[in-house]
């Protein structure tokens, strides 16, 4: 299949499996024996893996949910999806703001009128978009156990007014689970119900995720996955607790799934907003407007070139598409989409360091055989571009986190940075180092490749300066001003 038919596919607003194209019948048999494969090389438990093609959800499964009960992953088996988990959020509020219930561009004390930040103008102008689209500025990081109670969200909500700002509301796009906390708590009050209710009432039950759920209880009831944790190179060992998140962190990261309710909850979207048996849950033009580009993000590569209503986004060759990743403590999750194609894959992982190799692999193949697709990888130029590392030395603060870059490290790339906590974080995690080699130079932005060691997969880091000359470093999609 050529990219020139993807290309004229997309223009008419047609997906590809309608544009006379045949999509190859997914095997497998084949792709079984390549997951487990992967998760062998790369030293991961277990895995479930879900893939959308010609219409179907194909399932699979690999590997053992707990490296000491030894119990088989299956395809029924559960899984924390973390930051996906976001993306159903987003969809609630759109379902609202589309039936009228919710203006996305007014401010948000208009539903909230106790709504407050640290700063006094944020909280008079941030907007329910500014929370979906991440370019509110509010600090991404903020963890409230505010107990197991249906009121569990709207004391979390009191204690953001401490909360500070990463930037100006809309200078930048900054990743904030924070931000998607909210959102869960405007949910619940324009509907009157609790994020969860409202969760299975919208979502879950139109769609028929019967296998996914927001609360321990539930997930007992299921084959449930427990994390685990260890270097590259080694058998992780389980984690000592099963999830460290609390119940108020269910709309930033709290869903538990199968990988095949991940895939059919994707396949909302492949399918412009209808169930298999034609029912409309989401409207087409509500599906757009979530998948159009609402923001360009400094770091091009991490999930996306743009950002949505909820979803990063991204183009490979030629071909739009949506995705999200998500981590808990020991479980990483995984989704990535491509409505045009017809294609969606969901893999949730209960550990390795590796996982995201594993991802990369299977999501480059199964794109390739099933689209024709090519996935584009990251890493260090050819040839590295000449620029002054001494622009880029300093320190970089936001809440809890501290970067400090420094020039010509002995050893591989020409700047390290160090990450460790700050403030009420300080001491609570050993340092981390990464290894900084030059990929490009721009006058707006310089783009490097991290690494920690040789093992790891190379990851974007971003140096660029706003609007009014403030100097910022964006790093795991979140933006950090330069303090010193």
């Amino acid at each position: 299949m050529s990219r020139y038919l993807k290309q004229e596919a997309a223009k008419a607003g047609s997906p590809l499996r309608g544009a006379g194209v045949d999509v190859p019948a997914f095997d497998s048999a084949r792709w079984q024996t390549r997951l487990d494969e992967l998760l062998a090389a790369h030293h991961v438990p277990g895995a479930a893996l879900a893939v959308v093609s010609n219409g179907a959800v194909h399932e699979l499964a690999s590997g053992v949910l707990h490296t000491g009960t030894r119990v088989a992953v299956t395809p029924d088996s559960v899984f924390q999806i973390g930051s996906i988990s976001k993306g159903y959020t987003a969809t609630l509020v759109v379902l609202l703001a589309h039936a009228g219930k919710l203006d996305l561009d007014a401010p948000v004390t208009d539903v909230l009128p106790d709504f407050a930040v640290a700063d006094a103008e944020a909280t008079k102008t941030v907007t329910p978009r500014q929370l979906l689209n991440h370019t509110s500025g509010i600090e991404g990081d903020f963890v409230s156990d505010t107990g197991r109670g249906d009121d569990c969200l709207a004391r979390y909500a009191e204690g953001v007014r401490d909360v500070g700002l990463t930037n100006p509301p809309g200078a930048t796009m900054s990743y904030s689970s924070t931000a998607y906390n909210i959102l869960g708590r405007i949910v619940e009050v324009v509907t009157g119900q609790t994020w969860d209710e409202a969760l299975k009432e919208m979502l879950c039950v139109p769609l028929g995720l019967a296998h996914t759920m927001t609360l321990p209880e539930e997930v007992l009831r299921f084959r449930a996955a427990m994390g685990h944790m260890g270097e590259p190179g080694e058998d992780p060992v389980p984690t000592p607790l099963w999830n460290m998140l609390p119940r108020s962190a269910g709309p930033y990261g709290g869903i538990c799934a199968t990988a095949g309710d991940v895939a059919r909850f994707a396949r909302l979207f492949v399918d412009g907003g209808r169930t298999p048996d034609g029912s409309q849950v989401l409207a087409a033009e509500a599906v757009e407007a979530m998948l159009r580009r609402e923001v360009e993000m400094p770091d091009q590569w991490y999930l996306g070139a743009h950002w949505g209503l909820g979803w990063g986004l991204f183009e490979w060759d030629g071909v739009r598409g949506f995705g999200h990743d998500g981590s808990t403590f020991g479980q990483l999750a995984y989704l990535r989409a491509l409505p045009e194609a017809g294609i969606a894959v969901a893999l949730l992982t209960n550990g390795g360091a590796a996982a995201p190799k594993v991802f990369e692999t299977l999501c480059r193949e199964l794109t390739a055989e099933l689209a024709g697709v090519g996935m584009p990888e990251f890493g260090p130029a050819t040839e590295e571009p000449a620029m002054d590392p001494a622009l880029f030395v300093g320190s970089y603060r936001r809440e809890g986190f501290l970067m400090t870059v420094t020039d010509r490290p002995a050893g591989e790339g020409v700047l390290r940075m160090k990450y460790e906590g700050a403030d009420g974080l300080k001491d609570t995690f050993e340092p981390l180092f990464w290894n900084l080699v030059p990929v490009s130079d721009t006058p707006s932005k310089t783009v490097f490749a991290g690494r920690r060691n040789d093992k790891d997969g190379w990851i974007p880091v971003v140096f660029y300066a706003l609007a009014d000359g403030s100097r910022y470093v964006h790093f795991g999609v979140r933006a950090t001003a330069k303090s010193g």
